[in-house]
Parts: C-alpha cells; sequence; structure tokens
C-alpha cells in the first residue's frame, strides 16, 4: 500500500503523456473542518479542535475524557475507528500523542493535524480509506496541557518549562517555586543578562554585535554573562534556583523508572501523576494498541528503545528487525531526521513512555524528535554554531525571534544588558514550515501504522488417512505486514494473552495436533492436553506464518470451524468440509 513502486518503463510513458496532458492541479481532500496549521494553538484552542472534528465525523470519531491534568484540565483521547468493518478493540490500534513536555509544542500540532487529516481522507483517498478500514487509532493531543499553557501564557526560554506544574522545592529550602525565572523587560521571553566587566571573558562581536565571542584564553574581554532573566527573589545568593514545576513527564513511567536521586524529575513514584496514570489506565485496558508514536521536538530524531545500555538485552532480534526496516523508511520520508536508539545515540533515559510501551507492553514505539536545523540550510548541518545559526533563522523570520539588547537598571547587578534570542527562536517549527513538518510526520506514522498486523488464511489441505474417518487437517495462517502478532519482547516476558488457533468438528473431536515447519514433514510438534485449542506465545512472525496439522476423528462431510484469534490482529474464522482436497 504505502510502498508502491513505479518501475522505469511507466515512469518513461507517464513523462511522455505529461508533454502533451494538460496540467492537473495536485489533488484535494476536503474537509469539513477547516484548521490552519500555520500558526499555534493554546491547549483549549486544541480542545475546540477536538470536539470540531468529533462533531464533523461522528461515525469516524468519539472523544472521550480520560482524567484530569494536576490543575485540572481535561485530557481527551479521540478514538478514530471506522465501523462498517468492526468496533475498534476487535483491530489492531495505534497510539499516538505529543507534547509530554510543555515547550514541546509543535508536537501537539501534528497530532491534531494526524486527526485532521485522516478523518477527512476517509471514502476520499484510497490509500488512508484501506488503512482506517484495518485499523484504529487513538490519539491524544497533549499529555501535559498544563506545562503548554505555561509556556504560552508565561516568559519563558525555548528549553523551559518541559515540566509539568506540579510546585516542588528545588532548592530544598522549604519553599516552592519561589525562585524562579522573572521578565524584567516585559517582552514575553526569558533571554540572557550581560554586565560589563574588565576581566570578562567576552566581547561583541564588530560585525554583528548581537553575537558575544568567548576570548581566548590569554585576552581580556569586556563582559560576563549573568545568565538568564531574573533577580534573587528569596536573597539565597542564587538567582531563578527554584522556578515553576515540576515533574518530568517522560520520566514518571513504570519500565525503568528510578527515582529522583537518580534521575531528575522522575516523579514520587512511578505514574504518581494524574497525567501518566489516566493514560496508562486507558492504554492497559485496549491490549489491541500494536504500535506507539510520541512526539516531542527537537533535533530531527526517529528514536526507539532501550533508554539505558543494560535494557537492551530486551530487545530481541526479531523486534530490532522490525524497527530498523520502519527506521529506514522514515529517514526517507522525513529529510534530515536519522533513525536513532535513545541511549545510545542521544542519552539515558529511565521512566520514558516509550520504552514503558516497548519494554512493559511490547508495543512497537518511536519517539520523533520534530524539527532539524538543517531544514533551514536545506543540507546537512552535522556542528553548527549555535547562536549564528538561530540568528540565520532569525534573518528568514525578520527579527521575530531575537531581541534587541538593551540596557536595564538591575536591582543587584545595577547597570545591565538584557536580550538575546527569545522563546520561539530555537525549538519550535517555523510557522512558515509547520504545515509540511506535520504532515511528513504524519506520513511516517501512516507508514509505521500500515506495518501492524494483517493476517489471513493460507492453503487449507483435508487429507483421508485409510478407509476410516480421520482426516489431517493442514493450516496456515500468513501475516502480511512487518509488525508480528506478538512482539518478541511480549513472548519472552509473558506479556498479554497468547494467540490462539482453534479447531472445531461439527461432529467427532480432534484427536492430535502439532505445529509443523513445512508441508512436507512427517512429524509434528505436539499439542498436549488441548489439541484443538493451541496457543501459540510467539504468534504470526513479522511478514511470516505459522503452520498447524490437526488429526480429527469426524464424518466425512461433516463441518470444522477453524478460528485465530490475537490481541494484535483481526480474528479469523472460516469452515472447512471434510472432504479430501489438494493445496489450494
Amino acid at each position: 500500500m504505502f510502498s508502491r513502486t513505479i518501475n522505469a518503463t511507466l515512469c518513461a510513458v507517464l513523462a511522455t503523456a505529461a508533454l502533451s496532458a494538460p496540467a492537473v492541479a495536485q489533488e484535494h481532500i476536503p474537509g469539513k473542518v477547516e484548521i490552519a496549521f500555520n500558526r499555534y494553538y493554546t491547549y483549549g484552542e486544541l480542545v475546540d479542535h477536538l470536539h470540531s472534528i468529533a462533531g464533523a465525523y461522528p461515525d469516524l470519531v468519539t472523544l472521550e475524557q480520560i482524567g484530569f491534568s494536576g490543575l485540572g484540565k481535561p485530557l481527551y483521547v479521540a478514538t478514530v475507528n471506522a465501523p462498517r468493518t468492526g468496533p475498534a478493540e476487535s483491530k489492531p490500534a495505534m497510539w499516538i500523542d505529543g507534547n509530554v513536555h510543555g515547550n514541546e509544542i509543535q508536537a501537539a500540532e501534528v497530532v491534531l493535524y494526524s486527526l485532521w487529516y485522516l478523518t477527512k481522507a476517509y471514502d476520499n483517498n484510497e490509500d488512508l480509506t484501506e488503512l482506517l478500514d484495518n485499523y484504529s487509532f487513538y490519539f491524544l493531543v497533549s499529555q501535559n496541557p498544563d506545562g503548554r499553557e505555561f509556556w504560552f501564557a508565561e516568559a519563558n526560554t525555548p528549553n523551559s518549562s518541559r515540566s509539568n506544574q506540579r510546585p516542588i522545592d528545588s532548592d530544598r529550602d522549604g519553599l516552592v517555586d519561589e525562585d524562579g525565572p522573572d521578565d524584567l523587560d516585559g517582552d514575553g521571553s526569558i533571554t540572557s543578562m550581560w554586565k560589563r566587566d574588565p576581566d570578562g571573558r567576552w566581547k561583541r562581536d564588530e560585525k554583528d554585535p548581537r553575537v558575544f565571542l568567548r576570548v581566548a584564553a590569554d585576552e581580556t574581554g569586556e563582559w560576563t554573562r549573568l545568565g538568564s532573566e531574573g533577580i534573587d527573589n528569596d536573597g539565597d545568593g542564587r538567582t531563578n534556583e527554584d522556578g515553576p514545576g515540576g515533574d518530568d513527564m517522560n520520566r514518571n513511567w513504570p519500565s525503568d523508572w528510578k527515582p529522583g536521586y537518580v534521575q531528575r524529575g522522575a516523579g514520587e513514584f512511578p505514574l504518581s501523576n494524574p497525567e501518566t496514570k489516566a493514560i496508562a489506565d486507558f492504554i492497559a485496558a485496549r491490549p489491541n494498541i500494536a504500535a506507539g508514536q510520541s512526539y516531542h521536538n527537537a533535533g530531527g530524531m526517529l528514536l526507539r528503545g532501550p533508554g539505558a545500555n543494560y535494557a537492551e538485552a530486551l530487545y530481541p532480534r526479531e523486534d530490532i528487525r522490525v524497527y530498523d526496516e520502519i527506521g529506514r523508511v522514515g529517514e526517507d520520508i522525513l529529510p534530515y531526521y536519522d533513525y536513532m536508539v535513545i541511549y545510545k545515540d542521544l542519552y539515558t533515559v529511565h521512566g520514558g513512555f516509550v520504552n514503558w510501551l516497548a519494554e512493559g507492553l511490547g508495543v512497537f514505539s518511536f519517539t520523533n524528535e520534530m524539527w532539524s536545523a538543517s531544514k533551514y540550510f536545506q543540507r546537512d548541518i552535522s556542528r553548527p554554531d549555535s547562536e549564528r545559526m538561530w540568528l540565520f533563522r532569525d534573518r528568514i523570520q525578520f527579527g521575530q525571534t531575537f531581541k534587541d539588547y538593551t540596557e536595564f537598571d538591575h536591582p543587584e547587578h545595577g547597570e545591565i544588558l538584557i536580550g538575546g534570542l527569545n522563546k520561539w527562536s530555537a525549538r519550535n517549527t517555523p510557522t512558515f514550515a509547520l504545515e509540511e513538518e506535520c504532515h511528513r510526520n504524519f506520513a511516517f506514522t501512516m507508514y509505521h501504522a500500515d506495518q501492524m498486523p494483517v493476517l489471513e488464511w493460507g492453503p487449507i489441505e483435508i487429507e483421508q488417512l485409510g478407509d476410516d474417518d480421520l482426516w489431517m487437517v493442514t493450516v496456515e495462517v500468513k501475516n502480511t505486514k512487518l509488525i508480528p502478532t506478538r512482539s518478541g519482547i511480549q513472548s519472552r516476558n509473558k506479556i498479554g494473552t497468547n494467540d490462539l488457533l482453534t479447531c472445531e468438528p461439527e461432529q467427532g473431536r480432534v484427536a492430535m495436533s502439532g505445529s509443523i515447519r513445512s508441508r512436507s514433514d512427517k512429524q509434528l510438534s505436539e499439542t498436549r492436553f488441548e489439541p484443538g485449542r493451541v496457543q501459540l506465545s510467539r504468534g504470526v512472525p513479522s511478514q511470516g506464518r505459522v503452520l498447524h496439522r490437526f488429526l480429527i476423528e469426524g464424518p466425512r462431510g461433516s463441518t470444522v470451524t477453524l478460528r485465530y484469534t490475537a490481541e494484535k490482529a483481526r480474528d479469523l474464522e472460516t469452515s472447512v468440509t471434510l472432504e479430501p482436497r489438494e493445496r489450494e
């Protein structure tokens, strides 16, 4: 479906036809809800859009409130399902969320875009219609609405505030959130403070006074950097050491959780936050979830687990092969993105969300770190000069991401300069590029979704053994997709319910059964105790099959019902008649 190819001959024919044919406009998929994706939305606006989409597509979308944030904001999950092919829980499903960190704002926009595009495409686009007929989806636009609202409403840097807004005594002085940054110049961002200093280690660039350059060891500069904009609110001699929030929502999940003295922001215990608890309860109640996608920013990365080096052994070879196949396609769909392993290529994460999905539940999951600086330059930037790079961005955005340095009379430092790159300057996708970024990430996630299991019966052979009413029935179940019905992690750690293959004769009984590797096998690996009810702990493998052989005692012409059920695949059922027949 998403991996169709066109051969060179056809390309040549199409190219020739294009020379003589009139121009055809790019297909526009009509929608019932108009949403602009060249701007960002507050959490309240996101929720309004969710209600609009659910109201416009009531047959496809069910909006459910699953809980509240720490500050009482409702958490909504939009279930998207095509009812003509069965209820949502009867199909493999994908979980899609974003904005785990409050400042990583475009993560919510791409989830909204995905919901919007998928619903408007149903019955208007062949590929996405087929996708939604095969699978169901659960969308959560923001794991951290309190953090998102704080980022919009309050002055911040590009990197704050990641956390939720649970008050924490960061400096252990008995008070909470009493010494955060201060927007001294009132421009809505926390920028930098500089003080003139004859012994300073910095000087201003003669060609571009926006840039401060560090001087060599044998030189003397003119400026000292005082840090982020603020004052010592609690009089302890430190500045900005105890700001608002909070727990890191991507450190509060059960798999490989570590307490705060090992990893900051982990929370009091796994799922200690109301947001993570509500999400975990929702996901755990839906074992049909076979794939997961969580959006973050920035850096242009497609990340899989594990989050720590010692957890590498948890990932069987067959699971890694599936991740690698999907990740390589992702690198093609998303220019300047790299497929990576969290602990190996980024940093160690304990208690991460996608690690819980993958290691705790056996769900194939990725984190996309949206946006790459290379997009500005349309070429790979391996080691950019960060300040000059972001100032180049400011040129494209006509001064919107930089606050000119201005004098300010600071109560502690006297006359200083305040200014520099503002909170919009680095991590978030610029609005002129937002829709493309949303669409490409949506396309990757739909490719990932399209690899969830699809089962079908292979040829079923029936052979009469001698002249007696004894029959040998050979059954094949095939998986046409990359993701197996049970991941290697599930099988190894006994997570979830085994797949089940049943054989129910209308008359008679199943005398014996067992698995085989090929149809020519003369021996089988016997299923003991319940030969007509076969549990398959490994499920149906990636783009593979299972073969099973039943010996049935029953009269000629009687019916046998065969069923295959799996948590992460649609159930199969067929009936055969005990009559000799060759392989189909």
